[in-house]
């Protein structure tokens, strides 16, 4: 393929460039995506939930069972905020309604919003975790100097698979002030 803009070498190399950097882009965004996307979830690393949507039906609780989960807290660089679980392990019974807490401050003068992020592991486990309600359905905005709690409600699906005994749900807290907007801040 022959791309000739121009007798000017230094024009013809440019389009070039520039030819070869859009067709980097494109092959990111629609090769290295849906193959990364694949990969984890063939190796069974970084647990995604599905897009699935969750119907409820009667549930009945298995008390013969019981499910540890771990939770994990983690910090995206350059988030300043103290985040961590209240209970970094529950035993749970599948079909059972069980919740717990996360703790967040935010040690800045100044008010930020944070997004959390959850990762199921093992990816298996993903569809059999339910989360009714969670802070990372939604921004957490924090004056400086604030702290809250954040609610974790969730359910193990009864069918889950008996040789998943543990399920660790791990949570990246990512600073998204910028994105958010002094209007998000201030109007909460």
């Amino acid at each position: 393929m022959l791309i000739k803009v121009s007798n000017n070498p230094i024009v013809n190399t440019s389009a070039k460039l520039v030819a070869v950097a859009i067709i980097m882009f494109a092959f990111v965004f629609v090769v290295m995506v849906p193959l990364y996307d694949v990969l984890c979830e063939a190796l069974g690393i970084n647990g995604k939930p599905s897009g699935q949507v969750y119907t409820a039906v009667q549930a009945k609780v298995d008390e013969s069972r019981t499910v540890s989960m771990q939770f994990i807290a983690t910090n995206n660089d350059g988030m300043p905020w103290e985040f961590a679980p209240t209970a970094t392990i529950m035993k749970v019974h599948p079909g059972a309604v069980n919740g717990t807490v996360f703790f967040a401050r935010n040690p800045m003068p100044d008010a930020m919003v944070a997004q959390a992020i959850p990762s199921v592991s093992p990816a298996r486990a993903a569809q059999y975790l339910h989360k009714t309600e969670c802070f990372c359905f939604n921004r957490q905005p924090l004056d400086g100097g604030m702290s809250a709690e954040l609610p974790l409600q969730f359910i193990v699906d009864q069918d889950i698979p008996s040789d998943i005994g543990t399920i660790t749900l791990s949570y990246t807290i990512f600073d998204v002030t910028d994105m958010a907007g002094s209007a998000a801040i201030a109007g909460r």
